[in-house]
């Protein structure tokens, strides 16, 4: 039979299981990895924010993606690197941090929809009216385009945790690697039929709005692609929109997994590992494709470096 204690103010998390020959690996690339993503969107989005001309709409919106893989992956690999170096009986967190966890967490993972959902709209614009594109993309549509992404992440995800913290709970042990919303409304023994409903809603009306606005998108661009005979114009289309679009792709082909594999029970510990690289994978590679792709970061790199060739040495 099993012990209920009620509304504990302290949960156990089940964590990730790794075998002592497999700790010390693990440890360094989940280390090294989440070093990198900050280093490298950091220094992406101090990139953005000192050059002025990169104060355009396509650049300040990935300066918020940036900021969203800085925070969604600091909220998570540092406490899965803690607890690994913790017996499974230790892996001990308060009600209020685990509620606070699986907010960020859950606003990472809905922004990461929604800004590169106004990311889209950008380049539709900027390749279907490129004439008009300037007065279209000002500086009041951005924020309130920003103000968006953000703002409805907020309400959705807060009506999410809303509805699972009012339940009272009868567990402490969350089966998870790090707090979420499925695994804090599973500690009740109360009915959780609203917060299914509402969860799997949330899931399908974000994912149809995701994928049906960067189908729609592309659709209309590769339309204008293929009757302009405007090389220049083809030629942007296809580094701007390529390079949003295989981020993109990365971002929904990550998550689908997680999501896919939450219906196996069996496979948890596949599931762990696919929910850590959820937020490395995309973490890691923004900030290459990006800064790569983009001709004005690499200016701007090329000439910080070249500045500090030529300064006299003493």
């Amino acid at each position: 039979m099993e012990n209920y204690t009620y509304n504990s103010p302290t949960l156990q998390l089940e964590g990730l299981y790794v075998s002592k020959d497999s700790m010390y690996p693990v440890l360094l690339f989940l280390f090294f990895s989440y070093l990198f993503i900050i280093v490298a969107n950091a220094g992406i989005a101090l990139i953005v924010f000192v050059d002025k001309t990169l104060h355009q709409p396509m650049y300040l919106l990935f300066w918020n993606l940036s900021i969203n893989d800085i925070l969604g992956n600091s909220v998570v690999v540092p406490r899965v690197l803690t607890d690994i170096l913790q017996p499974p009986s230790e892996r001990i967190i308060s009600y209020y941090e685990c509620v606070v966890q699986a907010f960020i967490i859950h606003m990472f993972n809905t922004s990461s929809h929604t800004l590169l959902m106004i990311m889209a709209f950008d380049r539709y614009v900027a390749i279907c009216n490129p004439l008009r594109y300037a007065a279209i993309m000002t500086n009041k549509m951005l924020i309130k385009l920003t103000v968006s992404a953000w703002g409805v992440a907020f309400v959705l995800v807060g009506i999410l945790l809303g509805l699972t913290i009012r339940l009272n709970r009868c567990r402490t042990l969350m089966r998870s690697i790090y707090c979420n919303n499925a695994a804090l409304f599973k500690l009740s023994c109360e009915s959780v039929f609203i917060n299914n409903v509402y969860g799997l809603t949330f899931t399908v009306v974000l994912f149809t709005c995701s994928i049906g606005s960067m189908v729609l998108t592309y659709t209309k661009i590769t339309v204008v692609c293929l009757t302009s005979k405007n090389k220049s114009l083809n030629s942007k289309a296809l580094k701007t929109c390529g390079t949003h679009l295989v981020v993109y792709l990365i971002m929904l082909l990550s998550g689908m997994i997680v999501i896919i594999l939450h219906r196996f029970p069996q496979l948890s510990d596949s599931k762990k590992i696919a929910a850590i690289l959820y937020h490395i994978i995309p973490g890691s590679l923004n900030p290459i494709i990006y800064g790569m792709q983009s001709k004005e970061i690499r200016r701007f790199l090329s000439k910080l470096f070249d500045s500090k060739k030529v300064l006299p040495s003493f």
